[in-house]
């Protein structure tokens, strides 16, 4: 029980955080067609990842529940149909929970009373959680609901972030942590990594308003796809699935992503290729950091592969919007395909290297 109650909690917050995700995803898509504004959501969002911001756990938890108290209103209608509201909501979402991880996990590792083991574990199911609340939720009370119950999940964790506010850089004090956590200043963009958020970024910026136009789907649809994806994801995290040659997850995403599109391919089937995708992503990941060794420990590796990620996916969100918004949205899957097949060929097999200092 010493343990349970916080990692509960933790896990509550990350599905809160993932509904909310989702829910503004396909809020955003159905407030404006322009695949420019459509993916300017998830580069907000990334943006944080650019910026100097202090390791504050009340403070960064805070803005996430000032955030979801302004996406609740713009359910209920009281701010207009303005796409900026959400939008700026999401940049706030973004910052907070930048300023607020680090702080908030090693407050639950002190003092014995979460692992990291379980914290780990409830970051996958939390999300798993919230992505299938995101479809579930819609068609019984539309985007109000899918906000109450975020800001809900959220709320469990208030009480962590409120007992110690850490107004400086966040420190290691658990022999069970990996690294000491590092600020994002000293954390080097490696390319590989960069690389790969870019094609992931680019491909999950435009799927809510893809299955909204394209596909003619649901928020239950929209839903399903990010709960397939990232339950392959928490399987191939686990070591699921047969060792690949370092290019053939590319490929073999690329060819699942096209095959979305096949003639009689039910939407259920479409959702289902989602799962492997997750799982090769995971493997991607993996094979990404286990590259990076001569930059340091595996926990140092991992920040990286975050990092430039995220500033790679802020790329492709923002790229894959303007090309979508002069040629059309109908050719964003096309150009995604050839870009995961690019990606395979041009990606280098060696060790990683920093691009900054």
């Amino acid at each position: 029980m010493k343990r349970t109650l916080p990692s509960l909690a933790w896990g509550s917050a990350q599905a809160g955080m993932a509904l909310t995700l989702g829910s503004t995803g396909w809020l955003v898509s159905g407030l404006s067609p322009s695949p420019l504004v459509n993916s300017l959501l998830p580069a907000l969002g990334a943006l944080p990842a650019l910026l100097p911001l202090p390791f504050q756990g009340g403070t960064g938890y805070g803005l996430q529940l000032i955030s979801a108290l302004v996406l609740l209103g713009v359910s209920l209608k009281l701010t207009g149909a303005s796409v900026i509201w959400p939008l700026l909501a999401m940049l706030l979402f973004g910052i907070g929970g930048r300023m607020s991880r680090l702080p908030l996990q090693q407050q639950l590792l002190e003092g014995d009373r979460a692992s990291l083991q379980t914290l780990r574990l409830g970051d996958s199911l939390g999300q798993l959680l919230g992505n299938l609340l995101t479809g579930l939720l819609f068609p019984l009370g539309k985007a109000v609901l899918q906000y109450a119950n975020g800001l809900l999940l959220l709320l469990p964790l208030l009480p962590v972030a409120l007992a110690k506010d850490q107004g400086q850089e966040a420190r290691s004090s658990s022999p069970r942590e990996v690294s000491q956590p590092r600020p994002a200043a000293r954390i080097p963009l490696e390319r590989r990594s960069t690389l790969q958020g870019l094609l992931f970024g680019s491909l999950f910026s435009l799927l809510a308003l893809w299955v909204r136009q394209v596909g003619a789907g649901s928020c239950l649809d929209f839903g399903m796809v990010l709960t397939a994806y990232g339950l392959g994801r928490t399987l191939g995290n686990t070591g699921f699935g047969p060792r690949l040659p370092q290019a053939s997850p590319y490929l073999l995403m690329g060819a699942l992503l096209a095959c979305t599109q096949a003639p009689g391919l039910p939407g259920w089937g479409a959702v289902l290729l989602f799962l492997p995708m997750g799982v090769l992503a995971a493997r991607s990941d993996g094979q990404l950091v286990a590259g990076l060794q001569s930059l340091g420990d595996e926990a140092l590796r991992w920040q990286i592969l975050e990092r430039s990620g995220a500033i790679g996916g802020l790329a492709g969100a923002l790229a894959i919007g303007a090309v979508a918004q002069v040629v059309g949205l109908t050719w964003a899957l096309p150009i995604q395909v050839g870009a995961f097949a690019l990606a395979a060929l041009l990606l280098p097999r060696r060790n990683g290297r920093p691009v900054d200092a």
